[in-house]
């Protein structure tokens, strides 16, 4: 007797199921698809009890007739694909063609559909993959498909659900994702037969966007456009001051599809390094649209994933378009009245094209001169005089020519002559310095309020982006010391402090192995002399060891800048007078990203003058 035989059709129904139908928000899915590629722009979506009980999808799609709805059960069956070379081409949700028979062989299900032409309906009942029933019905165009009892004839995959709440949760995710890819359709969420969530059609994308990821945010979400050789990456993404501990604030579409795609997701966290600390995520939506002959759909069985041809292309497209906004949208601004978010872009765009493609490049070429210009001035020389600075003198300068490459900023409206220059400042330098807080707070009168910069996250950025543009002669610079210093590591830790010597000496730290597990430190760069190095040195390596020292070498050499340039900081609590803020605020303009430090705090938080007056109830 054959050892090998053809299993029975309910029997292979019934593992495919276990691919395609994981637990009821899986079910959703797949309807809800179907529904969209029938042309539908009405989806209701009705639950009960988490979709143990009851799943049921509802549209007013293109129907099908009695034929095409048997068909429609049997496996491989499919109107979206045809032959090999659509398998390259595919702009439909669903081609699989496994979704309903894979349903219907785990529940109790009932299809009724009916063509818009048709005089009647179809329904159709099946119980654990077996017909029933096959009738005419009246029904209104459209397609109905209810599913009861999930996996009743498979108690051991209905004994892994999860409870009501938990599979609810996972069932409005999908309808949440699926609602944000497609405003122009309406869509309705029953559970238990009331009414969780509706979202009416929205001639405006960023309107479904903002409903879905919360009113709340919309203030603190930038717009994101890019293109590059035939592909286009749009959307938006939050500011850093918007965040979730998880990262299931984060939308990506690929032609229309909700996927979870690795690539594009770590572009989107490389797009805020250094915005944002550890342990935090932002808020995104992001639409990639490319040719579908460049990206594979068939990757998954529930087609939550896809496979680029062209993945670094994508990758960096996504990390330039999402830095490019942040760093648009979320830089210093103090000019006066409120800027909506949002519009500066709007604002620049309109500019920009009023002036003519090289205007640009041009703005682009000044603003990087603007940057260089002071960064390798003589060291900043923190002096402990102690006690409280305050500066009520008013800073005279020169009269400032509006600068063209320095979109969006604007001048407080009703003030004239000298006032009027000061209050059109736009950088940290020409701010007026109020004093220090706590010796660890500058604060500042800004146009707009009230500023308060963090003396030590301010000066690690600046130290951190010295670092990165003269980490060359940063050895010629070091100084060596008159008793050199040994350090005692871990024996992982010994092993990433071996790997790392070379580095460490381009960078002033000249380190040699000094026995087992022991090193010794004969010179140190000009920004830590009279620093405690053995604090520095300990932190790198096991900063390196528990981050797992697998992510290149380029990583682990910016890990060690951003500590270098903590520890050679200023302090909290450590007093300065004028002069020393003053150099500080400049060289905070010459910083790329002034915002925020190495690690992703914000350097200056702002509270603008109807903020004040508002706490103090001169206003309602």
């Amino acid at each position: 007797m054959s050892k090998i035989r053809i299993l029975p059709e309910i029997l292979s129904n019934k593992i495919a199921a276990g691919e395609v139908v994981e637990r009821p928000a899986s079910v959703v899915k797949e309807l809800v698809e179907n529904a969209l590629d029938a042309g539908s722009s009405k989806i209701v979506l009705e639950v009960e009890k988490g979709g143990r009980r009851l799943i049921r999808v509802s549209d007013n799609g293109s129907g099908m007739n009695r034929d095409d709805a048997l068909l429609a059960l049997e496996r491989y069956a499919t109107s979206k694909i045809f032959t090999d070379a659509d398998l390259f081409a595919i702009q439909s949700l669903g081609f699989r063609g496994e979704a309903l028979p894979s349903i219907a062989s785990v529940s109790r299900f009932t299809l009724v559909t009916r063509e818009s032409d048709a005089a009647g309906g179809t329904e159709i009942r099946v119980a654990g993959g077996k017909i029933l029933k096959v009738a005419e019905t009246g029904a209104p165009p459209g397609t109905m498909v209810t599913v009861e009892n999930l996996f009743f004839n498979t108690p051991a995959r209905r004994k892994f659900m999860k409870t009501v709440t938990t599979e609810m949760g996972h069932i409005a995710d999908i309808a949440y994702s699926i609602a944000m890819g497609r405003p122009d359709v309406y869509f309705r969420l029953i559970h238990n037969g009331k009414t969780l969530k509706s979202w009416p059609p929205a001639s405006d994308r960023f309107d479904r966007i903002a409903d879905v990821l919360g009113l709340d945010v919309r203030a603190g979400l930038y717009p994101v456009d890019r293109k590059a050789d035939r592909v286009r990456v749009d959307g938006w993404v939050s500011s850093p001051q918007v965040f979730r501990s998880t990262s299931r604030g984060v939308y990506i579409y690929v032609n229309g599809r909700f996927v979870r795609d690795r690539v594009i997701q770590h572009a989107l966290f490389a797009g805020y390094r250094q915005r944002l600390v550890k342990g935090r995520f932002p808020m995104a939506a992001l639409f990639v649209s490319l040719p579908s002959a460049q990206l594979d759909v068939n990757v998954h069985p529930t087609k939550r994933e896809v496979r680029f041809s062209q993945q670094r292309l994508i990758h960096d497209l996504v990390q330039a378009a999402v830095e490019e906004a942040l760093d648009r949208e979320d830089r210093p601004s103090w000019g006066g009245a409120d800027v909506a978010p949002g519009e500066r872009f709007k604002e620049e765009k309109q500019i920009s094209e009023s002036r003519g493609p090289g205007y640009e490049a041009q703005s682009s070429k000044l603003k990087g001169q603007r940057r260089i210009k002071g960064l390798h001035g003589r060291q900043f020389d923190p002096l402990n005089d102690g006690g409280l600075q305050p500066f009520g003198r008013k800073r005279k300068t020169a009269a400032r020519h509006p600068d063209t490459s320095d979109k969006g900023w604007q001048y407080e409206p009703g003030v004239r002559g000298e006032q009027a220059r000061f209050w059109s400042a736009k950088n940290f330098g020409d701010l007026r310095i109020i004093g220090q807080l706590s010796n660890t707070y500058i604060a500042c009168e800004t146009p707009a309020g009230l500023l308060l910069l963090d003396q030590h996250a301010a000066h690690e950025r600046v130290l951190y982006e010295q670092l990165q543009k003269r980490a060359g002669v940063l050895k010629k610079e070091a100084q060596r010391l008159l008793v050199p210093e040994t350090v005692e590591l871990g024996i992982r830790e010994a092993g990433i402090m071996e790997e790392l010597l070379a580095e460490f000496n381009t960078l002033g730290l000249e380190i040699e192995p000094f026995g087992t597990n022991t090193f010794v430190v004969r010179s140190v760069p000009t920004m830590l002399a009279g620093r405690e190095i053995e604090p520095l040195i300990r932190e790198i390596v096991e900063t390196l060891a528990a981050d797992g020292f697998n992510s290149g070498l380029e990583q682990s050499f910016d890990t060690c800048l951003k500590l270098m340039a903590c520890h050679g900081s200023i302090r909290a609590r450590q007093a300065l007078d004028e002069r020393q803020i003053r150099k500080l605020l400049q060289q905070l303009d010459a910083c790329e990203n002034p915002s925020h430090c190495p690690h992703g705090r914000p350097t200056w938080v702002q509270w603008t003058r109807r903020e004040l007056e508002k706490a103090f109830n001169r206003i309602v």
